[in-house]
């Protein structure tokens, strides 16, 4: 999966609470195996209408948001049935990062793991986040991995925590496989070795 060092973009306030994977994405496209082309599916029943037409009124129909690479959220977010469908989905769409004040144990973990970083804010500064965002909707959001710091002009500069061992995985770009292959060495010496002490396992 792809490094994540900095990211520099739009923000969009989605004021919402306990959005769950069902409202991220709807089950039925649960049957998808593959990663790309979800992002149209993504928040399908409050994105648009029955008809298929987009609702104007949601946050991410809305242009500058429309371009938004960062959500900023209500708590809870991503709770419900554990489907790895909906941070592909969000990802697909363009969002690589989500900051809220809580996030559901399942979701948090598959987000990662695909290359999302999700970052835990206290409510005030998710207010004060959403509120610049609505403001002044084209200013960029600055996200600093490696400081663990978000800044915005002049008006923003709050640092975040994160667990060590998911930022050396994001920074290096290391999914379950990537972090087995940095073993590789470790695995070929196991398997020289046990074919020498167990040769009748590897007899054909």
């Amino acid at each position: 999966m792809d490094k994540f060092t900095t990211l520099s973009g739009i923000a969009a306030p989605l004021r919402m609470i306990n959005v769950d994977t069902d409202v991220i994405l709807p089950k039925q496209y649960l049957k998808v195996i593959t990663r790309h082309g979800l992002g149209q599916y993504a928040f399908e029943e409050i994105r648009y209408h029955e008809d298929g037409t987009p609702k104007e009124d949601f946050i991410l129909n809305k242009p500058p948001y429309d371009k938004a690479e960062i959500l900023i959220t209500g708590e809870n977010f991503g709770s419900g049935s554990s489907r790895e469908h909906a941070p592909w989905a969000i990802l697909d769409l363009g969002i690589k990062c989500i900051i809220a004040p809580s996030f559901a144990d399942i979701f948090y973990n598959n987000s990662f793991k695909n290359g999302m970083l999700l970052i835990e804010l206290p409510l005030d500064q998710i207010d004060a986040l959403m509120n610049e965002a609505e403001e002044n909707p084209e200013a960029p959001l600055n996200i600093d991995l490696e400081n663990q710091t978000i800044t915005r002009g002049n008006q923003i500069n709050f640092d975040f925590d994160i667990d060590a061992h998911k930022k050396h995985c994001l920074l290096n770009g290391l999914d379950d496989i990537g972090l087995t292959l940095e073993k590789k060495a470790h695995i070929t010496d196991y398997e020289t070795n046990d074919k020498t002490k167990r040769s009748w396992l590897y007899k054909s």
